[in-house]
């Protein structure tokens, strides 16, 4: 299953590949554990009710994860691979 992964993304080693999932992992963590605080430092937001909020929620933790790909693959070397990434997520031809 990993060598799949591994052609599929172009890796060339197994520490790539580690680099690579620790940085999703981190990502993931990282945008899930900072928008909530970010979102409640801003009084009109913080105020709204369960279900507004939650949606907000979403879509800023989806919009917080794309930046923080960036900055913590490029903090572990790998920003060439995540912006080439990102580039196959928004822009991928049906």
């Amino acid at each position: 299953m990993f060598q799949k992964l591994k052609k599929r993304w172009q890796v060339t080693s197994n520490l790539q590949f580690i680099r690579i999932f620790t940085v999703f992992a981190l990502t993931g963590s990282s945008a899930a554990k900072l928008t909530g605080p970010l979102l409640k430092s801003f009084p009109s937001i913080a105020a709204l009710d369960k279900l507004p909020f939650n949606i907000i929620y979403i879509f800023a933790t989806f919009i917080l994860y794309q930046f923080l790909l960036l900055l913590i693959g490029w903090i572990f070397g790998e920003s060439v691979f995540f912006i080439q990434f990102l580039k196959k997520f928004f822009f991928r031809k049906k």
